[in-house]
């Protein structure tokens, strides 16, 4: 699997790999964001993921992958930092607002940033055509968010620290992109890169988590909540994976861009499961995302 990988790198082969995997990894994030703010405390969530996809990539990288080249130890140092204060950030932006307006937002926002991180790390460039997708793509993201915002959210209180919050973790999205992106391609094998990273970026939520579950009055069963773990242990290398994997077989900016159709999916995750409203205005915006997405791919 990674000769071939390797093989297709850069080639019309591998930008159509590339497109399969940020479509895929953007129906995976939508499930997982979903996971992160639905029964239990979001905290609560992601502690249990963590602690489960870290504990599925020890024998990934102890038997399967080559081991990392010295260079790469202080670019994990750096992937983990990073990833750390985006989760939290993203916790706290999902205690604060609904999922239907925090997730547009990020979402919306981390694909521009990422956009131009890929122009100053990576030399990318759209064509003309390529930035008319990605404002139709960002007009629908945001207007969903608007919509979402004036008609479907009780939180009213907690509404501008919700917005603040989604709109730095989108940077931090954009950040961790770029820079993950860069780390993928300076190790020789894209899987240990892969194995690493979930190993280490376990660490720190796993331990916020039991800590806020031990001064919780009321206690969620360990049961369900570490079941829900385990199904977010499983998606998120998948979802991860496949983005980091389209980021080296293709444009970063591209990848990024394609992803954010994930909203799209979250719109339906949360009208099938979270019970919320879906109406032709939201369809509409939806489409308009769809249509940003379709834009950038076909203007390339």
């Amino acid at each position: 699997m990674t000769e071939w990988l390797l093989s297709i790198e850069g080639t019309e082969t591998g930008h159509s790999v590339a497109l399969g995997l940020a479509l895929m990894a953007a129906f995976l994030h939508a499930v997982f964001g979903a996971l992160q703010k639905g029964r239990h405390d979001p905290w609560l969530t992601r502690g249990a993921i963590d602690i489960s996809y870290m504990t599925m990539a020890i024998p990934f990288l102890l038997f399967v992958v080559p081991w990392p080249e010295p260079h790469m130890w202080p670019i994990f140092a750096a992937v983990w930092v990073i990833h750390v204060i985006y989760k939290l950030l993203q916790a706290w932006a999902y205690s604060k607002g609904a999922f239907t307006v925090v997730y547009p937002v990020v979402r919306g926002t981390g694909p521009l940033f990422t956009v131009i991180g890929a122009y100053l790390i990576f030399g990318e460039t759209f064509t003309g055509a390529q930035w008319v997708g990605v404002a139709v793509l960002l007009s629908g993201i945001f207007g969903l968010a608007i919509y979402n915002m004036i008609f479907l959210v009780p939180e009213r209180e907690t509404l501008n620290a919700a917005l603040g919050l989604a709109v730095l973790t989108g940077l931090f999205v954009a950040l961790y992109t770029t820079y993950d992106a860069y780390g993928i391609r300076a190790t020789a094998d894209p899987f240990t890169f892969l194995a690493w990273f979930f190993m280490i970026d376990g660490f720190v939520m796993p331990i916020i988590a039991a800590l806020r579950w031990q001064r919780m009055a009321h206690r969620p069963a360990l049961g369900p909540l570490m079941a829900r773990g385990f199904v977010g242990g499983l998606i998120a290398p998948l979802s991860f994976g496949a983005i980091m994997l389209a980021t080296r077989l293709d444009k970063v900016g591209e990848a990024a861009v394609l992803r954010e159709t994930s909203t799209v999916f979250a719109a339906i995750i949360g009208w099938l499961f979270l019970k919320e409203t879906v109406g032709p205005r939201r369809i509409a915006l939806m489409a308009l995302i769809a249509l940003g997405a379709v834009i950038v791919e076909v203007g390339g």
